[in-house]
């Protein structure tokens, strides 16, 4: 059976060590003769139903420089876009690729494509799951901390309770961070997330808590890492003016800031809406490792792919 990646428990505690291990190694190795390329003679597809900048480019140039060959499939311009069944194109792809990235909507369609595929299936960002930034975000803290060891490293999530939240519930599990997570009422984590991810902490035994507050203060008081996210993710854009109003007791600014441990790291997984969920004073300030974090999305998954693939 493939190895699949639709969520950072399907690595575990141990195989997400690893990786994030290989992710700071394959970083250091960038462009000297010693980097691998292990995915000589393989393609990738990835596959994209959703617009995509960073998705698109790191693995891309991931699958490049690993010595693959990428294939970006539009999903609008492909028989997916006329109504081909998931499960057709998961059995097509098996024969003609080496592994799918699948960046989507519901994550019953990742899950779909993952059982009917051959081939490992990576999911590139759906609804409910963005496993390939956390990669990107654990290797940016670990930078910041000079530290692998995550246990009891204080994060503080402010705003919505989505799909990038719901991937932090998942590393907090898997590493042992004290997550606290500020949603307002009727935008929190969904309950079954972190009832799930509650259960892998006590099975890991790594300390990992998960909290959810209200109050924005509460949570990142005395936090190592101040993370967000925009108010409305791709497909909630006609949500937009009532999110803004609910969310704006929510805006990591230099005050919220100023409740953090004073070494505490600003993290976004982009694109930005300066002046909405951040301040330019934060996201453009000496906190702030966005750029790095961003770039880390080519290191971590090109890690990802060594480990499926390699």
């Amino acid at each position: 059976m493939p190895r699949h990646f639709l969520t950072l428990f399907d690595l575990g505690a141990d195989g997400l060590r690893s990786v994030l291990a290989r992710a700071h190694v394959l970083k250091r190795l960038r462009g000297t003769p010693e980097h691998p390329r292990p995915l000589q003679g393989k393609s990738v597809a990835i596959v994209l139903e959703k617009a995509s900048t960073r998705t698109r480019v790191s693995f891309e140039v991931g699958v490049f420089e690993l010595g693959g060959l990428p294939v970006t499939l539009l999903a609008k311009d492909t028989q997916l876009g006329r109504g081909e069944p998931l499960e057709d194109t998961a059995r097509m792809l098996s024969g003609f690729v080496h592994a799918v990235v699948y960046r989507t909507f519901g994550h019953e369609k990742v899950q779909t494509l993952a059982e009917h595929a051959s081939i490992p299936v990576i999911n590139g960002l759906c609804d409910r799951y963005h496993p390939c930034q956390l990669l990107a975000d654990l290797q940016a803290v670990q930078e910041d901390l000079g530290t692998e060891d995550l246990r009891g490293v204080p994060v503080a999530w402010i705003g919505d309770g989505n799909n990038v939240a719901h991937s932090w519930i998942n590393a907090a599990a898997l590493t042992g961070l004290d997550l606290r997570l500020a949603c307002p009422e009727g935008y929190l984590p969904d309950a079954q997330v972190v009832a799930r991810a509650e259960e892998v902490a006590r099975q890991t035994g790594l300390g990992g808590r998960i909290t959810v507050v209200r109050d924005p203060v509460q949570a990142a008081r005395g936090a190592r890492v101040v993370t967000t996210d925009v108010w409305a993710s791709m497909g909630q854009e006609a949500e937009h003016a009532e999110r803004a109003r609910v969310f704006a007791p929510y805006l990591v600014d230099a005050s919220l800031m100023a409740h953090a441990d004073p070494r505490a790291i600003f993290l976004h997984c982009l694109p930005a809406h300066r002046g909405e969920e951040v301040a330019a004073e934060v996201i453009d300030g000496p906190a702030s490792r966005v750029w790095g974090e961003a770039e880390n999305r080519l290191h971590a998954q090109k890690a990802l792919l060594e480990h499926l693939l390699g």
